[in-house]
């Protein structure tokens, strides 16, 4: 097949192995993760190792006091997501927060941000219980070695990027409104700037007893105490995870859901992610479209997608929720015939603009993929919700706590009104690509509500488009909920088109975040974008031949047809 011409031009160069490959969006948290590898670890360590170098390195996008995914596959295998999102504390009610305002732009706004920042934004944390249990449970290498590059990154500090510093600087005002936020992210009054060296000596401590006590060290230990009481300060601002929240904490196990496109199965997470349900529906709808014809960046192939999109964004409005909670009608909306009566609300132009949708996400966010050799996959999207989470550091402890209770409705008889237990949907996306059973790609990125959707696009873009892995992470995007279309710069010369069409066009800088991925063929192959300070690293070669530095039928001490001094 003839390759497509492309709108843009890759900015990052791809890195395979066939002992493995480790891509998040930092070179240090990378870093991490093959060190498990090169130690003899799986990829469950290595994602482990990473995920908690990247609470430090990554400060303001993920903590172990935040929320999140990880889809595995095992070398049998297995396919198992781990649900480790945060969810209400038992104290909660629909009623905690007032809400200013029914207008469009703050109906997800409480009173004084109450929900937003501070103790009061705070929702039952999961993120070290999941990995505590996913690495427990299938990792190999003992996990005082899993922690300890996390460890030595927050003792020892690490060089500040421009990523970092520029999301320092967006919340500089608020960041300088905790003494114990602005020691950690401030010098002398001032955001660190790019090539600053941060030090994070209380959470190396932390990090220290999670070593020696796992998860335990926060959902019922000293750091879960502190993180309780941290909770009672602040008066009006207090909030409600106490030490019992704490331990009564559980991750979830979720079976995948798998749909098919084109010959591939497609596996994604469950309710009450958003993406295993609408990543298939989207892509049943396009299934019955000539896409590849339609070409890379066209004016119909961009109208087709926005429409795709809107339809899905519809579907998860009315439907979309945790599934203890709400029933989800997961085989109706994942189903072929329902993709052939969602083909026929696709509009030849656009018309009136979709009603507005509440709901909140954040894009501050990070995602980790990971292989090794023998056929284990990792593919997880965490946060701390948005970024630096609740604008606050637990003092003695360096944790940044999340701030989820944001993703709520503030108003009571809601969808996503707040019930203790109550996980919130989430529009993360770690998802992977099989055929005839086997892994093809494993992918995923941040982006809070433009995720699922730049998963999908990835997805057409390897299958449809037969865009190599870099092409695909690197490719221009498109969002949209049935209001205003985003395109990235490298479809900006579609607008006046599109505009044509009926869209109401933005044309954005990014759409989501940096995506990570890999291909599995004769090797193993990782590619990062552009979008955030992505970072491929494969592991090639691998242990001597055995038998190679000693005739088998000689003992290492046997050097009788070896003159002394002489080299073997």
């Amino acid at each position: 097949m003839t390759r497509p011409h492309l709108p843009f031009v890759c900015e990052k160069s791809p890195a395979s192995g066939s002992g493995g490959v480790v891509v998040t969006n930092h070179p240090l948290g990378s870093a991490a993760g093959a060190e498990m590898l090169a130690a003899g670890g799986n990829a469950i360590d290595a994602a482990v190792a990473a995920l908690l170098a990247l609470t430090v390195v990554e400060p303001m996008m993920v903590g172990i006091a935040g929320g999140g995914l990880s889809h595995i596959r095992l070398a049998d295998g297995q396919h198992l997501v781990i649900d480790a999102l945060s969810s209400a504390a038992a104290s909660m009610h629909p009623e905690i927060y007032q809400p200013v305002s029914d207008d469009p732009a703050h109906y997800m706004d409480a009173k004084d941000n109450r929900n937003l920042s501070g103790a009061s934004a705070v929702a039952v944390p999961g993120n070290l219980a999941g990995w505590c249990n996913m690495h427990a449970r299938f990792g190999k290498l003992p996990f005082a070695d899993v922690v300890e590059p996390a460890i030595r990154l927050a003792e020892r500090g690490f060089v500040v990027t421009h990523y970092l510093a520029g999301a320092i600087r967006e919340s500089e005002a608020e960041l300088g409104r905790d003494p114990e936020m602005a020691r950690l992210v401030l010098r002398d009054g001032a955001a660190l700037n790019p090539g600053d060296r941060m030090v994070m000596g209380d959470y190396a401590q932390s990090l220290r007893l999670i070593q020696q006590e796992g998860a335990a060290a926060l959902h019922g230990g000293a750091l879960g105490a502190a993180l309780a009481a941290r909770m009672q300060t602040g008066g009006p601002d207090a909030g409600w995870v106490t030490l019992d929240d704490l331990r009564a904490y559980c991750p979830v196990d979720r079976a995948p859901i798998i749909g098919t496109y084109r010959g591939f199965q497609i596996a994604g997470p469950p309710p009450p992610a958003s993406s295993g349900v609408h990543v298939t529906q989207m892509l049943n709808m396009l299934e019955g479209y000539d896409v590849a014809a339609m070409g890379v960046g066209s004016t119909e192939g961009l109208h087709l997608l926005a429409e795709v999109i809107r339809i899905a964004f519809a579907d998860r409005r009315a439907f979309s929720g945790d599934p203890a909670f709400v029933d989800v009608p997961v085989a109706r909306l994942t189903s072929k015939t329902y993709a052939a009566a969602c083909r026929a609300q696709i509009r030849s132009g656009a018309g009136q603009p979709a009603p507005f949708a509440p709901g909140r996400e954040s894009q501050d966010t990070t995602h980790i993929t990971v292989a090794d050799r023998d056929g284990n996959i990792v593919t997880a999207t965490h946060t701390i919700n948005g970024l630096f989470g609740a604008r606050f550091v637990v003092p003695g402890t360096g944790i940044i706590p999340n701030n989820y209770m944001s993703n709520f409705d503030p108003r009571p008889g809601k969808a996503l009104s707040i019930v203790p237990g109550k996980r919130v949907p989430t529009s993360m996306a770690p998802m992977m690509v099989l055929q005839d059973g086997k892994p093809v790609f494993a992918l995923g990125l941040p982006g809070g509500l433009r995720i699922f959707p730049s998963a999908m696009q990835a997805i057409v873009n390897l299958i449809d488009h037969r865009m190599t892995l870099q092409e695909a992470v690197e490719a221009p995007r498109i969002w949209t909920q049935g209001q205003e279309v985003e395109l990235e710069e490298g479809y900006a010369p579609q607008k006046p088109a599109l505009e044509a069409l009926g869209h109401a066009v933005k044309v954005v800088p990014h759409i989501g975040g940096g995506m990570n991925a890999i291909a599995f063929d004769d090797t193993q192959t990782g590619a990062a974008c552009w979008r955030a300070d992505g970072t491929v690293l494969a592991l090639g070669g691998g242990l001597a031949r055995p038998g190679v530095r000693f005739w088998p039928d000689k003992a290492p001490s046997d050097t009788s047809e070896h003159p002394a001094g002489a080299q073997t």
